[in-house]
């Protein structure tokens, strides 16, 4: 029992630095929400989108990791969009909170074969906690420790009809860490790649069925880690094609070790007249498994204002071809 409640207790410090890291909950950005991923999708659509998230980890172990975070963005001048997010996340005695402000702007590259490129960048704020009120052998931990720091992040999106893909560059300035102890291995170098690629698959004009296979991968500077997802969604748009349910499996591993996932998690939802709903939950396939209950994920969305913008370069999963 003393070595599971070690395991757990690492791992809780292990996955405290996940917002802080850009290490998104697979279902955050496959609830119809990329944005969460990439500043370079702010605006990206033709309306005000709002998506609000609560992520509840282990769920059955006491001081489980539970995080809630709402995001927002719109277009403005037409091809430029903004974006904000705001997040807490309370992991046993370690807590974050913060958010990103991020802005877009989309160009034509090709109207024709439906070429787009966009360019992204996002401005984002820590704030990292540290409650010493549980038993650490570690004589510097006598108080609460808590620091602030700022960071940038800059994307790229390219997109062909169906296809796109997305180059992201989280944290590029390392982190100020004097307020902390080194005993606690807090560490300063947080920056990291990703890459998020996919395409949607159509039938003819009168099909309304989409299929939509994906991949998000990150590579953490500090150590060398890479991990990858690997997603599966279908969406079945309503006869006036102004909304659809979907559902989908996500499947997310290291990539040194391919053929054991960390999580598996099958998902849904439904959009119906600017009103998004979407379940999910991920199975852990750790000796953590046996327990708890796994963890549960659910996404509200709004979209207001639809047509705000004409330009054709906004993203729409609904339109025809």
């Amino acid at each position: 029992m003393k070595r599971i409640f070690l395991a757990l207790l690492m791992a809780s410090f292990s996955n405290g630095f996940a917002q802080e890291l850009n290490l998104p909950a697979a279902t955050q950005y496959l609830a119809d929400n990329p944005f969460v991923i990439s500043p370079t999708y702010a605006g990206i659509g033709d309306n005000f989108r709002v998506r609000a998230n609560g992520f509840f980890q282990w769920v059955g172990i006491e001081d489980a990791p539970a995080n809630q975070a709402l995001y927002a963005d719109f277009r403005v001048l037409d091809q430029s969009g903004v974006g904000i997010n705001l997040y807490n996340d309370k992991n046993g005695n370690t807590q974050q909170t913060g958010g990103k402000i991020s802005f877009a702007h989309h160009i034509i590259l090709d109207y024709p074969t439906r070429q787009y490129l966009s360019f992204g960048m996002s401005l984002n704020l820590n704030n990292f906690r540290i409650d010493p009120n549980f038993n650490v052998n570690d004589p510097s931990v006598t108080n609460d420790r808590f620091t602030s720091n700022t960071n940038f992040d800059v994307s790229l999106l390219y997109r062909k009809a169906g296809f796109y893909g997305a180059i992201n560059i989280s944290n590029i300035v390392n982190k100020d860490i004097k307020k902390f102890a080194t005993s606690l291995n807090e560490p300063n170098l947080l920056r990291n790649y990703q890459i998020y690629t996919g395409y949607v698959f159509k039938g003819n004009r009168s099909s309304r069925v989409e299929f939509e296979p994906s991949a998000y991968f990150q590579y953490f500077e500090s150590d060398g880690r890479s991990t990858t997802d690997v997603n599966l969604k279908l969406r079945h748009l309503d006869y006036q094609r102004t909304g659809y349910i979907w559902g989908g499996i996500t499947y997310r591993m290291l990539n040194d070790q391919p053929l054991k996932p960390l999580t598996i998690g099958p998902m849904l939802g439904i959009k119906k007249d600017g009103f998004y709903m979407g379940y999910s939950y991920q199975i852990f396939t750790s000796e953590l498994q046996g327990f708890n209950s796994g963890t549960h994920m659910i996404t509200l969305g709004w979209d207001f204002f639809q047509g705000i913008s004409n330009c054709p370069c906004t993203q729409n999963s609904l339109a025809e071809d």
